[in-house]
């Protein structure tokens, strides 16, 4: 039945009973299931399930923290996003609580579900076109955003999300980092939408339609805005670069893979010199740059997808189908074969 699958003492990390909050996997496993917890909010809305027969609180009580705020979509009422506060009893304090965050707001993502199906997958279509920014439910998580870091400061902040929600988190975090405010953020399975090249497996092949791209892009961004200039201190990427996000991906997961890719290649650029070309690159998406063109616009609207910094994390551990390769539920289990590698724009 649909509510095992949400039931926190079938599915939840239940071996996380002592948290170290220095420990990576920890705070991966706990960010994931403040995740899970926003979805099961949502799901207790739809199946009118209060009190004892809500199946969402112990998906963020296990770890000691506390409701204090649901974000609903003023479309159709649906809850899209939760605030957490960190709340551990006195008997914690000697714990490595300084690594913990006081304050978490965790998206969800889309659900299959007729109550909320439809308004989700409308915004899912809005990722695709580049048009999150302009949602309402957008415009509501940023102002959340803005609001708890206006109120407790950006070190007391963490963003978490996945599929839609990841891109909801990419999107408030990109856009308060170029205010000078750097939130850490956990982004499990977050949209990255191109052709599906990580999935040649082929390697000079890859290289070869990678390097193609590349020179595509670059001799684009040069027709349609020229050979201008800019320093670092105006270049908005670069400002960007010293956010970075964690990022949490599945190669079997078409729908984020293109990250591994993505970062893989702009290092293997710079090792073989042509490093200015994938700077320009790497900044800007082929598809819109195509629109500019067509539409005879020097302004291309800033993609998403696009980041300067991450620290990307890929789960090898073998996916039984694309249901699990995308789902929540591996980022919390204890046996995963992770690789780990921090880039930063350059």
């Amino acid at each position: 039945m649909s509510f095992e699958r949400e039931d926190f003492g079938l599915l939840g990390p239940l071996h996380l009973n002592s948290i170290d909050w220095e420990n990576s996997n920890h705070r991966r496993s706990i960010a994931a299931s403040l995740v899970q917890g926003t979805y099961i909010l949502e799901r207790d809305r739809q199946e009118k399930r209060q009190g004892s027969q809500a199946l969402a609180p112990p998906w963020w009580e296990f770890f000691h923290f506390k409701l204090i705020r649901q974000l609903v979509d003023d479309a159709d009422s649906c809850v899209f996003g939760a605030i957490y506060e960190y709340a551990p009893p006195s008997s914690h304090c000697n714990d490595s609580i300084d690594q913990s965050p006081r304050y978490v707001i965790a998206f969800r993502g889309t659900i299959n579900k007729p109550d909320s199906f439809s308004r989700d997958f409308s915004l899912d279509i809005h990722v695709i076109r580049n048009g999150l920014h302009q949602t309402s439910r957008f415009e509501i998580a940023m102002k959340a955003v803005q609001n708890m870091v206006a109120m407790v400061g950006d070190s007391n902040v963490w963003l978490a999300g996945h599929s839609l929600g990841a891109a909801m988190a990419m999107l408030a975090g990109k856009t308060i980092a170029k205010t000078g405010n750097f939130l850490e953020a956990f982004l499990f399975n977050p949209p990255f939408l191109s052709a599906p090249i990580e999935r040649i497996n082929y390697g000079n092949v890859k290289h070869g339609l990678r390097f193609a791209s590349s020179v595509i892009t670059a001799g684009l961004v040069l027709a349609t805005k020229g050979n201008s200039q800019t320093s670092q201190s105006e270049d908005p990427f670069f400002i960007l670069s010293a956010w970075t996000p964690c990022l949490f991906v599945n190669p079997t997961d078409h729908l984020c893979s293109e990250y591994i890719g993505y970062f893989e290649h702009r290092k293997k650029m710079e090792e073989i010199g042509y490093g200015a070309i994938e700077r320009s690159a790497t900044q800007n998406s082929l598809g819109d740059l195509f629109m500019s063109v067509v539409r005879r616009s020097a302004e291309a609207t800033e993609p998403l997808h696009l980041l300067p910094s991450a620290y990307l994390t890929v789960n090898l551990t073998p996916s039984q189908d694309f249901k699990q390769a995308h789902g929540i539920q591996q980022w919390w289990r204890p046996d995963l074969h992770l690789k780990c590698n921090l880039y930063k724009y350059k």
